[in-house]
């Protein structure tokens, strides 16, 4: 399973590589702007980013989900047979990307409107001061939040979260990895506007938000470690307004 997810990130991050190669060429979307000649989105320019933006998702938050996904294998070997088992762990894989999904046909929409209103440079990065001071002082602000600490303490602990949300049966792995893909978004909804300010097209930008992410949820001190990152995100963003 593990080898298979892997694999799965891994092919992610080459789509990505392909797609922005792809959107960059001379007469596509991102290529005309570059070129001085921005024109309305199309229909296969809408759903180019969406696949992108789905795309982004699995690349940057899979891995954060391994541990959750691996130790919810072990469980199921103690409780269904090898065929159930792997359609559980199936079915809790899917839902939790399906959640992503819907996250980012939101960011698709986003991105649409931010272009509509000249927001955006060709690379799919904030061109304004305040919006871009909006989003890093927003993501700041949110890593200090209740809601944030509460999300992150359920991302943080795999064992307490399938203790606590255990739903037996083939079922209960699609609603379990929605639960749990739900606590990610919550965790981590704010740190994907981040997106906008070092480019939605920078894919090493990306790599590094997914990186933090990764490390937010797996090191001992990973609480402080988003509360510290929180607080030099609301100062940049400060420096912003303030420049």
């Amino acid at each position: 399973m593990l080898l298979s997810l892997l694999t799965l990130i891994g092919v992610a991050w080459m789509l990505l590589f392909r797609m922005a190669a792809s959107m960059a060429a001379p007469g596509r979307m991102v290529g005309m702007a570059v070129a001085g000649m921005p024109m309305p989105w199309s229909l296969t320019d809408a759903l180019l980013m969406l696949a992108m933006w789905a795309v982004m998702m699995v690349g940057m938050m899979l891995p954060s989900a391994l541990p959750m996904i691996l130790l919810y294998q072990q469980m199921l070997r103690r409780y269904m047979t090898a065929p159930r088992q792997h359609l559980a762990l199936l079915l809790f894989c899917l839902a939790y990307l399906v959640v992503w999904s819907g996250f980012s046909l939101v960011a698709t929409a986003l991105q649409w409107g931010l272009d509509r209103l000249a927001l955006l440079s060709p690379q799919m990065r904030s061109q304004s001061h305040w919006l871009g001071a909006t989003l890093l002082m927003g993501a700041g602000v949110y890593q200090w939040l209740p809601g944030k600490s509460a999300c992150l303490a359920h991302c943080r602990g795999p064992v307490q979260f399938l203790l606590g949300h255990w739903r037996p049966g083939v079922v209960g792995g699609w609603f379990m990895g929605l639960k749990h893909g739900l606590y990610c978004l919550g965790c981590c909804w704010m740190l994907m506007g981040l997106l906008f300010i070092g480019g939605v097209m920078n894919l090493l930008w990306a790599a590094l938000i997914g990186a933090y992410v990764l490390l937010e949820k797996l090191l001992p001190g990973g609480i402080w470690l988003g509360r510290i990152a929180g607080l030099l995100l609301f100062v940049w963003g400060l420096v912003l307004v303030l420049g």
